[in-house]
């Protein structure tokens, strides 16, 4: 298929040369401005909690959105251009629901930047600082990056309630929703109590990726489009087949970046993962694999300040303990998976290119 991942062919509906992307920012400009009049009354503060949301939101690959987009199109492949405008916010309120989680995922794993700019609660922490407000800068950024973050939450639910398409469209989608944010919440609970006690087991690690991210990212928001389409559970278990291992290989991938990405493209810190202590499948490997006194180095390590030759190094105890190649094997092998689901769904032709492409994007990316 010629067109941009996101964006549809005549046959699945897409109206003129418009990508889903810039669709989907155009409908949260609509939203914020709305809930930014909303706000109004409360005046500069109010102003300045939108003007955040509006910078979290920003950018980003859409990956969510574009997978609520495609997940409709598996079910009803021909929606009619109302039917499209209604979806474009749907599939939207899938980036408020994102843009919630990495909010607070950057307060608790203690992360100064996300996309190459100030994390949210930095950013607040700045203004406090730079006004020369009473208090604690840090405690005032910690709690309005909370804030941010719940309003966002119930933003997603908001978008999604009113898109536009019947409630009896609605309300099914809506119990997506619920379950996505159970899970997502579930699966970080988790992983802030693994790091805590330090657990450095691969199965264990797998499971956090899943319920964290690996299910949010991709099989629910096809559930989600899916389900405002109508679909039968016998639908929504086969597009399972393909997202679930899918989701699974690409939070692998975003694993291999936190260690060996690049900044320049991930927009993150060299080696971000190791100096937050992310405990992932790929150092749980890698603890497993290497003599007693490098996997000592490496734990030892994780969640310190790193210099940048000691991310060098640890980089290398990771890369010559095999984990890397065995990350790179995982990645392979459930993107195999995926794709053999993907056939055995037996998709409109068009809706099957798509997310084919989107596969490709979502495990071979840099950033």
């Amino acid at each position: 298929m010629g067109a941009d991942v996101g964006e549809g062919t005549t046959g699945t509906g897409t109206t003129g040369g418009d990508t889903l992307a810039a669709r989907v920012e155009e409908a949260l400009t609509v939203f914020l401005d709305a809930q930014a009049a909303r706000l109004a009354p409360l005046g500069e503060d109010a102003a300045r909690l939108v003007a955040a949301a509006r910078t979290t939101v920003a950018g980003g690959k859409r990956l969510r959105a574009r997978f609520c987009w495609w997940g409709y199109h598996a079910v009803h492949p021909r929606p009619t251009p109302e039917q499209q405008d209604a979806l474009v916010r749907a599939c939207a309120s899938l980036e408020l629901l994102h843009a919630s989680a990495l909010v607070h995922d950057d307060l608790m794993d203690a992360s100064d930047t996300r996309r190459g700019r100030p994390a949210t609660h930095k950013a607040f922490e700045g203004e406090h600082r730079a006004a020369g407000w009473d208090g604690d800068p840090e405690q005032y950024g910690a709690a309005a990056a909370i804030l941010l973050g719940d309003l966002l939450l119930s933003w997603s639910d908001e978008l999604l309630r009113r898109c536009g398409l019947p409630f009896t469209a609605v309300g099914p989608a809506l119990e997506v929703l619920d379950l996505t944010r159970t899970e997502v919440i579930g699966g970080q609970f988790l992983d802030v109590s693994v790091q805590a006690r330090a657990e450095a087991d691969a199965d264990l690690a797998m499971t956090v990726l899943r319920y964290k991210s690996a299910k949010y990212s991709i099989e629910r928001p096809l559930h989600v489009g899916a389900a405002l389409a109508g679909a039968t559970p016998e639908q929504l278990e086969a597009l399972t087949g393909f997202g679930l291992p899918l989701g699974e290989a690409f939070q692998l991938r975003d694993d291999q970046l936190g260690v060996f990405g690049e900044p320049a493209t991930t927009g993150k810190p060299a080696g971000d993962d190791l100096v937050e202590g992310k405990r992932t499948v790929l150092v749980a490997l890698a603890l497993a694999a290497l003599e007693a006194d490098d996997a000592a180095l490496l734990d030892r390590s994780l969640g310190t300040p790193l210099a940048p030759a000691d991310v060098d190094r640890l980089r290398d105890l990771v890369d010559g303990s095999g984990a890397r190649a065995q990350v790179e094997e995982r990645i392979d092998a459930l993107t195999d998976r995926a794709l053999a689901g993907l056939v055995a769904a037996d998709l409109d032709a068009d809706v099957t290119a798509a997310l084919e492409q989107l596969a490709a994007a979502a495990t071979r990316r840099t950033s």
